[in-house]
């Protein structure tokens, strides 16, 4: 797959058929996420690969009670108001979401990311983002979640058998399948709208209208 079109269709894919990943396939997404760039080159992190049944009928009300703590605080109202108001694009956002969590044991792999001495994700995510792409090139579909690290973490590491007491941390849960809807270029505000050129509110001197479109429906 040509880079960029990698790059401009991994997103969010939350609805997932249950049928396994090949080994071989998850082998290419950790060997993808552990080549990315490390603060000081070291490679702080952890992952977990969540394949089993057992361990995923164990998690997935973890997750479930994640998500409606986010809901009840973060969250709270935008589901409402998005139907007040008819927001089409938070409505499909906030169902998908809600999808993921209702059937978070019919997801055939989960990638838990942890780190530790690493208080910004600067090294965590771009290795999580590098899977995400490993995943995309090989039609995985995936999304990052943070939930559970922000609301039920001590849970999540009872379940895993992760130690509490050895600094680590859980940056992302990220779901992988193979997606039932089809890839496509998310909806954006134009790059010149939201980049400033060597001071702030000046704009910039290029436009993105003249890009080469990219392949949407595969």
């Amino acid at each position: 797959m040509e880079l960029t079109e990698a790059l401009y269709t991994t997103r969010a894919m939350r609805r997932v058929r249950p049928d396994p990943i090949p080994d071989q396939a998850v082998a290419a997404m950790m060997d993808a996420a552990i080549r990315a760039p490390s603060g000081g080159n070291n490679q702080n992190w952890r992952f977990m690969t969540i394949s089993d049944p057992e361990t995923r009928r164990a998690l997935g009300p973890i997750y479930r009670r994640a998500w409606d703590q986010l809901n009840a605080t973060a969250y709270r109202g935008r589901l409402e108001e998005a139907e007040r108001v008819g927001d089409g694009a938070t409505l499909r956002v906030m169902r998908s979401a809600n999808w993921l969590a209702e059937h978070f044991e019919e997801v055939p792999l989960w990638i838990m990311a942890l780190n530790r001495n690493d208080p910004t994700g600067a090294s965590i995510y771009p290795a999580v983002w590098s899977l995400m792409l490993a995943g995309r090139g090989l039609g995985i579909g995936t999304c990052l979640t943070t939930v559970l690290g922000m609301f039920e973490a001590p849970a999540a590491f009872e379940a895993l058998g992760i130690p509490a007491d050895k600094g680590w941390m859980l940056a992302a849960a990220v779901s992988a399948g193979y997606p039932t809807g089809k890839w496509g270029v998310a909806t954006r505000r134009p790059a010149e709208e939201v980049v400033y050129a060597d001071r702030w509110g000046q704009p910039v001197r290029w436009s993105t209208a003249e890009l080469s479109a990219v392949p949407v429906d595969r």
